[in-house]
């Protein structure tokens, strides 16, 4: 069943920070840093360092915050990110067990499409949303703009290549929120640890709260 109230949430602070982080630490330092810029929803990927450790410790230290998981392609995966506190699941591809699986535990699950068959596929069979993966590929906003009316009003979610300078465009062609993971941490900044620059870059993205 869609969580259409998590969908709402979503739509007035539309801007999910991703954070991909090589050691436990520092997703922390990067999630503090996207929190004290104003951004409240922020997605671990599977790839990062101790995934499951980081949504616990962000779930403690920002309870006003959504902390969801992303890159999920397994039932385990899925399972793990659950049992740790995830509040919303995103996978690279649709896949019906593993949306089941979300909708079963009540977490809103978004998983990744890219054609009009599988972004369809997706939303017919319950997702909350669909993530359109990867939109840089498939010529942007150009391509998203061209699915709004045949696909009538599927929530959708941009990421892979989404910047600063292409997000308003992104949000005037339907976008519902957007992913955001090398434009708001970029690995110069990683690897200076210049978090002051990446909470200056937060607030940027979050003026484009409606």
């Amino acid at each position: 069943m869609r969580d259409w109230r998590w969908l709402e949430g979503l739509k007035e602070k539309p801007v999910i920070a991703v954070i991909r982080a090589p050691s436990l630490g520092l997703g922390e330092r990067m999630a503090g840093a996207a929190i004290a810029g104003g951004l409240s929803y922020l997605e671990v990927t599977w790839t990062s360092d101790r995934p499951t450790s980081l949504i616990q410790r962000l779930r403690e230290r920002f309870p006003h915050c959504q902390v969801g998981a992303g890159t999920l392609m397994t039932p385990q995966e899925l399972q793990e990110a659950i049992a740790a506190g995830a509040q919303f699941l995103f996978s690279p591809h649709y896949q019906f067990p593993l949306l089941e699986q979300a909708m079963a535990a009540g977490v809103p699950m978004i998983p990744g499409a890219l054609t009009p068959t599988e972004i369809i596929q997706a939303w017919q069979a319950g997702a909350t949303a669909v993530k359109v993966f990867p939109i840089s590929a498939m010529g942007g906003v150009q391509y998203l703009r061209s699915l709004q009316v045949p696909l009538r009003g599927i929530p959708l979610i941009p990421t892979g290549g989404v910047t600063w300078e292409t997000a308003p465009a992104f949000l005037n062609a339907g976008a519902v929120a957007l992913g955001v993971s090398t434009d708001l941490f970029p690995p110069s900044d990683l690897a200076a640890e210049n978090w002051s620059e990446v909470e200056a870059r937060s607030r940027r993205w979050q003026g484009l709260y409606p």
